[in-house]
Formats: C-alpha cells, structure tokens, sequence
C-alpha cells in the first residue's frame, strides 16, 4: 500500500551527502536500485538523479514494523527515508560518490509500488532499442541517460549566460508558420479557421531572425524547436533543438569570433574541454578535394588525392572512360592495410557501391615493393610505380580508387575513409577537432529539378568578388556560408544574409523565381527591406548533435528525452496516430485510401 509523505520534507539528494554529515538526520526519496537480505540486516540502494545512497534497516533502529516493510521493497518501489549518517562498516565502494557512508534508517515509507521493470535500469543497458524507447520513461531513468540530460541542460544554460553577457536578446519566434518551398519538406498544420489552408512547423527561424533584424534588436538568440519531415539518421530527428542567432553590422568574421569564444565557453564550463582560438577555416573545395566531404573528421589522415592527370591515358577503361565524361579518379591510402583479405576487399567494394559508385578499384603494394591489383593488367610497371608514389605508398599499403563522376568519387571515398577509420580504431572520442567550413558553392544543380538550388537557402549572400559570374556560370560563385564541423559531425551552420534589393531580386530569378512567385512566398520579407534592412549575418547551432559530442553518444536520441524512431513514430506514444471523424470533419478534411495498384 503507498503511503503519503505528509509531515516528510526531503533534505539531500541521494549524493548530496557525504563524510561531513556524519551523525546527522537526513531525509532522501528515491527509486529502490537493489535490495540485499541479509535476514538480521537489509541493504537497499536508493537512486534518484544525483546518484545512489546505500541505506541500512536493522531492526534496533527502524522498529519491526519497519523492518518488515523493508523487508518487502522491491526494484523501482519509490520510498522516503528517514535516519543517520555513518561511515561504513563493511568495505568502501570507490565506483559510488557516497560509497564510504551508509543511511542508518530510522524511518520508511513506501511512496509507490512498482511492477518488475521490463529491462533492468542500469548503465550501458544492452537491451534493444525498440524496448527501451517503447518504456522510454523507465530507459529515462538510467544513470548514464540521465547524466547525458543534465549536461544537456548545463550546456543550454552556458549558451544562455554567455549569448547575454554579449547583448542577444532571446526573443521567440511562432511555431505555426508560412509553408515556403526551399529546403526539406514541411510538417503541415490544416487551419479550421481557414477550411483549405494549412501552417507549416519550422524548419528554422530563419525568416523572422531576419525581420527582427529590420526592427533593430540588433542581436538575436533563442533555444528553437524545429521541425522536418525528412529521413532519419543516428545524428537526425524530424523534431530537433536549435540553438539560433542573427548579429546585424556585422561580417563573416564577427559571426565566427563570437561563435567561437561561445564554443570555447561552453565546452569548457561543461565538459573541462579546452579549446584553442581561432579555430582553423578550410574552404569547400579543399575540403572535398582532401576528404571527400564538407564536414571532414580531420582528428586522422587517409586522404583523398586526385590522380587523374597520372592515369589520363593509361589502358584501364575505368579510368580513362570517366576522365572522358568529365569525371576524376581519385584515391586513398589505407596505410598497414595491404595484407587485407580478397574478402573483406570485396565488401568495402558494395559499401563503396553504396553511395554511387560502380566499384573500386584496389592496389596493394606487397612487403617485397611488387604489387597486386585488379587493374595491373592494364598499367605499366612504370605507371604503377608512378601511381603508388602519388598516393605515397609504401610496403603494406592498401590504395583504393574510385573513378566516376567527382560528386560521386567525392561521396564514395568520403564515406569509405570514415568506414576504415572505424574498423581501424583511427576516431578517438576523446579528440575534440573543430573546424569551419567556408566558401560554399552559392548554388548547385538539382537533377530532380533541372535547375539551380541554393545551398542553403535564398538570402544567402554571394561573395562579391563572384557575383560577376552569376549568369555566365552560377555554380562558380561563391557564398559567404560558413560552417562549423566537429569530429566529422556539422555542429552549426549559417551565412551573412542579402540585404540589397537588387542581389536578392536576382538570386530569385537564378533559382527561377518570378517576381509574382517570390513576392507569394517571401512578401512579408521583402515588403520589409523596403524600409531600411542593415547588414546581417547569422548561425544556427544543432543543439543535439553539440551534446552528443559532449557525451560520446552514438545517437542523438541518446541526449533528447522523448526522440522519435527512424520513420518518425513514437514508440512510446504510438504517434503518429488516426484521428477521429469528428476532427476531421472541423478541418474539412478526408482521408483517401490509397491501394497497392495505385502505388
């Protein structure tokens, strides 16, 4: 039977007491972690947030009534304790905070019951997912869970205390917005006030962070839920935190100094990580060029080289063919590698498969200096030889070659080099390499749609010195985009915005805009930079995937109290789920069955 804790006031958490409160009587509640019968003694661990508390009942000090009753406590039954501090009488356990003190208790209450959890509610649970995160609020209790949210809630308290020290002011921003068409695909809210016409969630605040510029609150910031409805990944949720500002008088470098000394703050303050300012900057195409990606892990080597001008009229088809459409050939070292087996060779072929590619093609270099290859056949001696000096070969390397076209050669080696540093152990946890990403293309080709799209979205601005080159080769020019990259992972993003009529006007007609069209979308932006808009430029920080980092998870669910599964359901809550007639009825809105043969 529960019992109420009238006339009970807690006075420490579980870890909140120590070697200095010895002799005194203390008050702590929480879930019971184990329970050991000893038949004259009885040990409980007590849990709650701080940690664990061990907790004595001898029948001396609580009484046979009280005794009894601890005789039948359970794991997860909540209680209340009542009793003195000691030190311990048995053996000191150094893995707990509190492992040399114990509570004799000299009272108990049995606030709730608890069936037997369906897992055990420890660290490092080895359960599957899809049980934990159906009985999320048990997996909430786990003490590595919940130290994972905690920290996340420091770490939003830093950014808050540092972003007001340097004057943003955090302003929300409305959650039901206007549906624009840039970027993934919209949540979408029907309106019964409006039969027909819907709200879209955010998919960031951009648009009103750059009104509140044009209304002069100058600096900006705000804790944002945002909003996508696009394919998840272990570093995405459809719903995920921001953390969001926009600066105005300002230039690239104002942006990255005050991110950086947040950044800094915050790791530091949080975790104990120093960083060391100014964080280095590589442009785009250096980064795809090295790494294959726009987000590189830079804490190991095995990067890309462009070997195409040396293999440009070699007798291997591969090559030569996908020079000929305009393409490159490129390859990494995976040095040590060279005895791997034809086996696991062929498996990084399909993973290269994967993300484009027709194949690979290999080369180790022997411990005697001869080679063995699946294109030797094809090549020289003299242009082997010539090959496996590029790539900086030596006795027991592995090269990998992909030849195709470069976003396709750039995507397979990009994603194969993180996949070898794996399976080698080459990602230390421990190794905090920042990086900012700059000069993004402003544009590039959608295929899907046959014309340009913007990278990031429509105000960026173009760098000035390319803006000449917007009509003759767009995909040439350059954006004032920057982004800030951790351990392989894009931490933020963001860019300095458009704020002259007359760029803005004619990026909408590159991205195929019309007046009619962009005034239809965007009206209420442009109406605004009639009235005097200043020079602005922002960042957006994902706040799941910083903590993440923070905490070495694997997953950002693992840092998010309630997160979704990979086809955006709840496991928990069963959402999404059908709703009635009746509400569909005030919406105006039927649902069509679709059949298998319409699919």
């Amino acid at each position: 039977m529960a019992e109420s804790m009238q006339g009970l006031k807690r006075s420490h958490r579980c870890t909140e007491v120590s070697g200095q409160n010895i002799g005194e009587t203390v008050t702590v509640m929480g879930w019971v972690q184990r329970r050991r019968n000893l038949g004259a003694l009885i040990f409980a661990d007590v849990r709650d947030r701080s940690g664990i508390l061990q907790v004595v009942f001898d029948e001396t000090h609580i009484g046979s009534d009280g005794f009894a009753k601890a005789g039948a406590l359970r794991n997860e039954f909540v209680v209340a304790v009542v009793g003195k501090i000691q030190k311990r009488t048995a053996a000191v356990n150094e893995h707990l905070k509190t492992g040399d003190i114990e509570l004799i208790a000299e009272q108990l209450r049995i606030l709730s019951e608890a069936e037997t959890p369906p897992f055990p509610i420890g660290e490092n649970s080895q359960t599957r997912d899809e049980v934990r995160l159906k009985h999320r609020y048990l997996d909430l209790r786990r003490p590595d869970i919940q130290r994972n949210l905690m920290l996340r809630s420091r770490a939003v308290h830093l950014m808050r205390e540092f972003m007001a020290k340097e004057g943003f002011l955090e302003i929300e921003t409305p959650i039901l917005c206007k549906s624009t068409p840039e970027g993934a695909r919209d949540y979408l809210v029907p309106s019964r006030v409006h039969p027909g016409s819907f709200y879209a969630l955010p998919q960031s605040p951009q648009l009103y962070k750059q009104l509140l510029m044009c209304s002069g609150y100058d600096r900006y910031f705000q804790i944002a839920k945002c909003f996508r409805d696009e394919d998840l990944r272990a570093d995405r949720q459809p719903e995920f935190t921001q953390a969001d500002m926009e600066l105005s008088f300002v230039d690239i470098d104002d942006v990255i100094d005050v991110n950086e000394r947040l950044l800094q703050y915050v790791f530091k303050e949080a975790v104990g990580v120093e960083i060391t300012l100014p964080l280095p900057r590589m442009p785009w195409q250096e980064a795809m060029d090295r790494f294959g990606s726009d987000k590189p892990d830079t804490r190991f080597g095995m990067e890309l080289k462009d070997v195409s001008e040396l293999v440009k009229d070699c007798g291997f088809g591969v090559f030569t063919g996908a020079l000929a459409q305009g393409g490159s050939v490129r390859g990494i070292n995976a040095k040590g590698q060279g005895a791997m087996p034809r086996k696991k060779i062929d498996k990084l072929v399909e993973f290269a498969k994967g993300y484009g590619a027709k194949g690979l093609a290999y080369l180790c270099v022997n411990a005697d200096g001869t080679y063995k290859s699946s294109f030797a056949k094809f090549m020289t001696e003299e242009e082997l030889g010539a090959l496996v000096e590029a790539m900086e070969g030596e006795p027991g390397d592995l090269l990998l070659f992909a030849a195709d076209k470069t976003k396709i050669v750039w995507n397979a080696l990009g994603a194969l080099r993180l996949e070898l540093a794996e399976e080698l152990g080459l990602r230390n946890p421990d190794q905090y390499q920042f990086l900012w990403i700059t000069e993004f293309p402003l544009l590039e080709w959608s295929e899907e749609e046959e014309r340009f799209v913007a990278m990031h979205h429509p105000f960026t601005m173009p760098m000035e010195e390319d803006w000449d080159r917007v009509d003759s080769d767009p995909g040439s020019v350059r954006a004032k985009a920057y982004d800030i990259v951790l351990n392989g992972t894009e931490l933020g993003g963001g860019s300095v915005r458009i704020h002259q009529n007359d760029i803005q006007e004619k990026m909408f007609e590159v991205l195929g805009f019309t007046k009619e069209s962009a005034h239809e979308q965007f009206g209420f932006l442009l109406d605004a930079f009639q009235y005097g808009v200043p020079p602005h430029a922002g960042l957006a920080y994902g706040v799941d995937r910083m903590v993440m980092h923070m905490v070495h998870a694997d997953s950002i669910r693992d840092v998010i109290a309630f997160p979704k599964v990979k086809d955006a359901s709840c496991l928990m809550t069963q959402a999404p789920g059908e709703v009635s007639e009746q509400q569909l009825e005030e919406l105006q809105l039927e649902i069509k069955a679709v059949y298998e043969e319409e699919r």
